[in-house]
Formats: C-alpha cells, structure tokens, sequence
C-alpha cells in the first residue's frame, strides 16, 4: 500500500512575530480550512507561537514547533524544537543548536534581496556547502515576489543535493498553505519528514495578492506599540534557552 499523503506548510507566522497580527488560534483554523495536514509554526526567534498554536490545532493537522532564526549569516528555519534558538550566533552555531534538540534545519528565501537571506554578505561565498548540511532550501517561497530568487534557490538546491520545498511565508490568514509542499509519508516526526522529502516533494506553487503583504508594516507598527519587538542578539553564545524579548 503507498503511503500516505502529507501537505505541508513549512514556514507560517503569527503574532509572536513582531511583523504578523494572525494569532495562532485563527492561522490554524486557515490551515486546516485549505487542507494542509501539517503547518511549521516558524515565528521570529521564538516559539511561544507554535506552542499555543499546537494546542489550539483542530483534528488532522499537526503543528511542527520551529522558529525563524536570525543568524549573523543570515536567516534558518528550524522545526521540532523544544527550546527556541537565540538570535546572532552564527549559522553554523545555530544549526549546531537545532541539532542538539534533534531538529531539523531548512534555509529560508536565500536569494531575496530585501531579507535576511544567507546570500548577503560573507555566507554567500560558503552557500552552497551550508545548503549541503541543512535538510532542506525554500525553492519556492510565496513571499518572493520580485527578480529570479526562487528560481536561484531551486538551483542551489539541486547544486547541494537537498531537497526544494515551496512555502508560504505566510504573516496572514489570507496566505497560509497558499504555497506547500506534498509528500509521502509520515511528516510528524524528525526522521518522518527527513525521509519524506528524501521520497522526491512535489511543489504546489502559488502567490497571495500583493496588497496582503501591505499588511506588514502595519503589523510591525501595532506589534511595536504593543511592546512586541525583535528578539536581541546575543553577542556570544549563550545557554541554550528563550532570550528575552527586545522589550522599551
């Protein structure tokens, strides 16, 4: 018998980021409304979102506790966490981290100009041995809405061997599962996803409108206002555990 099909989303934010107004409750009502069966909760340097969003996920879908990191090399993602990973190590320090906990590790967005992407700077010299060590790269990520980096990050990943998936990037409801990846078999556990996408993903692309991402700056204001900011860097590498907010 084959196995089973998953659809999964595997970068998503709510309003534990300091740039999404989608509380938790509501992104999972949106993922299961389009049919995902699992949904990374992937918030900036933090996982407080993912777990109420674990808790408040209705039958059939599986939340992944993960993070958006920021690294000094640029941005990961990181899913099955039990702890978040603080900001400002670097990438290598960082995936050190995830793999502690027996997470896994995806690069984000590598070639978007206008974020925190791995292709800034000194990281884009050791790109491609960095994407040769993480477990997946966002071939397609719905966010990109500008130039050919999604179709370089598709390139990059074939170059190191690892898989492309296609993600939302979701920062609202209107978004979530608007790009997801299908695989086979059981995408709930470490070594289920990592054997899945090893099975060959399939990408199902797609956009939301661009007036959605206009919602952003809005959402950095009232989140600012609120108290809500970026998580602080650290300057070296601390215990593992949450940082402290970057609270006025």
């Amino acid at each position: 018998m084959a196995p089973a099909g998953a659809f999964v989303d595997l970068h998503c934010h709510t309003s534990a980021s300091f740039d999404s107004l989608a509380s938790p409750r509501a992104v999972v009502a949106a993922a299961a409304r389009r049919g995902l069966t699992h949904l990374a909760i992937t918030d900036h340097d933090t996982i407080e979102g993912a777990l109420d969003a674990r808790a408040a996920a209705p039958e059939g879908l599986t939340v992944l506790v993960g993070e958006e990191i920021r690294t000094r090399d640029g941005d990961l993602i990181a899913v099955f966490l039990s702890e978040a990973v603080p900001p400002g190590l670097s990438a290598s320090e960082s995936i050190a981290a995830v793999r502690e906990q027996g997470g896994l590790v995806g690069i984000p967005h590598p070639f978007d100009r206008f974020r925190g992407s791995m292709s800034k700077g000194e990281a884009i010299r050791n790109l491609e041995a960095l994407a040769a060590s993480v477990d997946w790269v966002e071939s397609w990520n719905a966010r990109l809405l500008f130039g050919d980096g999604n179709a370089r990050a598709a390139e990059l990943a074939l170059a190191a061997g690892v898989p492309g998936v296609a993600v939302s990037d979701a920062h609202t409801t209107l978004e979530v599962g608007v790009a997801s990846t299908i695989l086979q078999g059981d995408a709930s556990t470490p070594a289920g996803l990592r054997a899945a996408l090893a099975n060959g993903p399939i990408l199902a692309i797609g956009r939301a409108s661009f007036y959605v991402r206009l919602v952003t700056p809005v959402a950095k204001v009232v989140q600012r206002l609120r108290g809500r900011r970026r998580v602080r860097p650290v300057a070296t590498r601390p215990p593992m555990g949450r940082p402290p907010e970057d609270r006025p």
